[in-house]
C-alpha cells in the first residue's frame, strides 16, 4: 500500500520570477487508537491515543503503538483489529481474560507527527520496561553502508512529496523485509512493529532497523521493546538515545550516509570489513 499524497496548486518562486504549478503533498490526518478489553459480555472500550499520521497500514500502527508503549506484550492477546468505517479510528480488541494495565491506559497520549513522546505527562512514564537485547547477531559494515540506497529505492511517496520519513527492516545480509512511510518517524517504526507482531515475527532478534531521520530516545525505546539488536539512522542520535542503547545492549549507528557512519553503542556487533 503506497502512502497517499495530494495535489495542490501553488505559486513557485525562483530567481527567474514566479509561476503557478502543481505540487504533491504528503497526507497528514489524525488517528484515534482505541482498545477493547474485558469479559466477552461486558467489554470496555477506551481511547488511548490520538496520533498525527499518514493514512495507510493503520491496523499495524495501532498494534505497534500498543506494543511499543508496553500496553500489549503478546501478539496472541489480540482478538481483532477493527478500523472505523469513516477512517481515522482503529480499535484493537484484546482476548477476554487479557489483563490490561489501566494506569497506562489513563496516560491519554497525544502525539504529533514530529514527536512520539511529547504528550506523556512525566519522564517516569517515558521509559517502557524492556528486556536487554542479547544474542550473537553480527552485521558487516558493508551492509550498513548499503542501507540508505536500498531504503530510497522503496520510498515512492517520498519521491513525490519529499515529506515522509521511512523505517525499514533488513536481515543480516541487507535484504529488505518490510518498509513503511509516514509523516512521523515514530509512526513508521510503530507500523513496522505492528507488521512484525501480526506476522508472528516478534521479537526481531536477527534484524536491522533503519530509519531515514534522526535517532531519538523514543525510537530506540521502540526498537528495544521489539527486540531489535541493531538500529541505524541516516541522521544523528541524541544523548538520551545513546544512553538507552548502551543500557539495553542495543547497537546504535548514526550518520549512515555518504559512505560513512558512526557507532555510538554496541560496536561489537559491527564487523568492520568494508
Amino acid at each position: 500500500m503506497t502512502p497517499p499524497s495530494r495535489q495542490l496548486p501553488i505559486l513557485a518562486v525562483d530567481s527567474a520570477g514566479a509561476h503557478p504549478k502543481s505540487d504533491s503533498l504528503a497526507v497528514e490526518e489524525p488517528l484515534e487508537i482505541r482498545v477493547g478489553f474485558g469479559p466477552a459480555n461486558d467489554r470496555a472500550r477506551k481511547a488511548v491515543s490520538v496520533t498525527m499520521r499518514t493514512p495507510g497500514h493503520d491496523a499495524e500502527l495501532a498494534v505497534g503503538f500498543l506494543f511499543s508503549e508496553g500496553i500489549l506484550t503478546d501478539a496472541g492477546d489480540v482478538l481483532d483489529v477493527v478500523e472505523a468505517a469513516g477512517g481515522n479510528a482503529v480499535r484493537v480488541d484484546l482476548r477476554p481474560g487479557v489483563e490490561v494495565d489501566l494506569a497506562r491506559l489513563e496516560r491519554h497520549f497525544y502525539t504529533t507527527s514530529s514527536c512520539g513522546i511529547c504528550g506523556k505527562t512525566s519522564l517516569d512514564a517515558v521509559e517502557t520496561a524492556c528486556e536487554p537485547v542479547g544474542g550473537h547477531f553480527r552485521v558487516p559494515a558493508s551492509v550498513i553502508h548499503a542501507l540508505p540506497g536500498r531504503l530510497r529505492e522503496s520510498q515512492p511517496t517520498f519521491d513525490l512529496t519529499g515529506g515522509l520519513h521511512a523505517a525499514a527492516i533488513f536481515d543480516a545480509s541487507g535484504n529488505l523485509l518490510a518498509v513503511r512511510e509516514d509523516v512521523g518517524r515514530h509512526n513508521a517504526v510503530d507500523k513496522l512493529i505492528g507488521w512484525a507482531a501480526r506476522a508472528g515475527h516478534l521479537p526481531l532478534r536477527d534484524r536491522i532497523l533503519f530509519v531515514s531521520g534522526r535517532a531519538g530516545f523514543e525510537l530506540i525505546q521502540k526498537a528495544a521493546v521489539a527486540g531489535v539488536p541493531v538500529f541505524a539512522a541516516v541522521g544523528a542520535p541524541t544523548s538520551l538515545a545513546v544512553e538507552l542503547a548502551q543500557r539495553v545492549g542495543l547497537t546504535l549507528a548514526g550518520f549512515v550516509r555518504d559512505g560513512r557512519f558512526n557507532v555510538y553503542a554496541g560496536r561489537e556487533r559491527i564487523e568492520a570489513v568494508l
